[in-house]
């Protein structure tokens, strides 16, 4: 019945996310409810005996105090940093220099379609420093989706090369990343370099093919002409920071990853400090251009912002989904999901994928991968525990999974931005970034299995 009850509950909460309730609410609502239920009708408590406040009414409310006291403290600080920082680097340009640079090596080759695939390369290698998928897209679209159309590809095939260059959240400093090492327990350094980078480098082969083939067999069963134009590069008045600032954003990309066990031992980093300095940096190189004392702290005001920002929208949700986590640790359902695996002879990982199914719906339906992520994310320890495997290795395809499915979605952001942008239809656009998505779930999967086999 707990089951039952867990179910009707997690589909109530989706129904309400997929029609533009606010998630945070909607699972806090959601995780509260099961709670109260699980202890009414005994199916298991809300706080250990010694952490309760003596109220069963109060406990919810203790329990999301400690989570957000936990996160705020020390996976929020890093979340919050990263988002502020990446604000102030749009603020002073520099962002788009970085755009700028690494597209010019494209428009030395001649084919249409290879530069496609390559700007989703070159986009997926930006996404180390620039971790939002609308927010790049939207580079992208300004700048190399005209140079797509001029050389004579269509606007669907250019719109889903842009949207889908951020299908794996595969930076240090992202915060998906960032929560699944915590979760896991390894260091997000580590967790990237030998977990992360091996599928990315699968995928850059795979999923760049599968663009290169599919959009250019749709093109053509479209009917569409490959006719290459001349285009003219319009400057945008706002967009004109020196083409030198695009090294800022990689600056705390490379602190990250100079001082860490890869490299530099003697000297610590970490992602707070490498925010800081960027933004430290950011500032003199904004003192030299502009010698106005005023303006560069004026403009510092949107890392500020940013900091509430990613509180408000970021933090706020991994709380949420915490919370929501615990209404079905409470209700005993993720025991009852482990144990009917079981019983019906489900290996380590066949759970893992049930939890990656999960996920892959739930960023379809709810059109986001930060939502259904952080909502079950913190449930994975428990189920690796019981059944047997690391949880990296029920982490890492959970992730990816979010991440990828997300471009599948015609009400996620990323997917509603580019095709306002292109003025297509995103459901037209979801058709053409189903393929190479599907590559991407199947690199993302093929080799969490081959992680396992050999003992990573």
């Amino acid at each position: 019945m707990a089951l039952v009850i867990s179910a009707i509950i997690t589909f109530w909460v989706g129904y309400l996310i997929y029609k533009k309730y606010k998630p945070q609410p909607v699972l806090i609502m959601g995780g509260m409810l099961m709670m109260y239920i699980a202890v009414v009708c005994g199916y298991g408590t809300i706080l250990a005996p010694d952490k309760s406040t003596g109220s069963i009414f109060f406990d919810a409310f203790e329990f999301m105090r400690q989570v957000t006291s936990s996160n705020v403290a020390k996976l929020g600080l890093n979340i919050m940093s990263v988002g502020a920082f990446a604000r102030y680097m749009d603020k002073i340009g520099a962002s788009r220099s970085l755009v700028r640079l690494t597209i010019k090596p494209l428009l030395a080759l001649k084919s249409p379609y290879l530069v496609m695939s390559g700007t989703w390369i070159i986009g997926m290698l930006i996404g180390l420093c620039i971790n939002s998928a609308s927010g790049l897209a939207m580079l992208l679209m300004v700048t190399m989706f005209p140079i797509l159309l001029g050389l004579g590809v269509s606007r669907l095939s250019a719109t889903a090369a842009v949207a889908t260059t951020l299908c794996f959240d595969w930076s240090p400093s992202d915060t998906g990343t960032i929560y699944a090492a915590e979760t896991a327990g390894v260091d997000p350094v580590i967790y990237w370099s030998h977990y992360q980078v091996p599928i990315v480098a699968v995928a850059f082969v795979v999923v760049g093919l599968l663009h290169y083939f599919t959009q250019k067999y749709m093109d053509k069963r479209d009917g569409h002409i490959v006719q290459p134009m001349e285009v003219e590069t319009v400057q945008d008045e706002a967009d004109n920071a020196p083409l030198y600032y695009a090294i800022l954003p990689v600056v705390p990309l490379a602190l990250i990853l100079c001082f860490s066990s890869l490299w530099i031992t003697t000297i610590k980093m970490n992602i707070v400090m490498a925010m800081f300095i960027g933004l430290f940096l950011g500032m003199i190189c904004e003192y030299l251009r502009h010698h106005n004392g005023r303006k560069v702290f004026e403009d510092v005001q949107a890392f500020f912002d940013g900091l509430g920002m990613q509180m408000a929208n970021v933090i706020t949700l991994i709380v949420a989904g915490q919370t929501f986590a615990q209404g079905l640790i409470s209700m005993g359902s993720i025991g009852t999901l482990i144990d009917g695996s079981k019983s019906l002879g489900f290996s380590p990982m066949a759970m893992m994928l049930v939890m990656v199914a999960i996920i892959a719906i739930s960023s379809v339906v709810m059109g986001s991968g930060n939502a259904p992520f952080f909502a079950f994310a913190a449930l994975t320890p428990a189920v690796a525990a019981h059944s047997g495997l690391h949880p990296v290795l029920m982490l890492l395809p959970m992730h990816f999974a979010a991440s990828i499915m997300r471009n599948c979605s015609p009400i996620t952001a990323v997917i509603v931005v580019s095709s306002g942008i292109a003025n297509i239809s995103p459901f037209d656009l979801v058709k053409r970034t189903a393929i190479p998505m599907a590559g991407a779930m199947l690199v993302n999967v093929g080799v969490t299995f081959i992680y396992y086999y050999i003992g990573w």
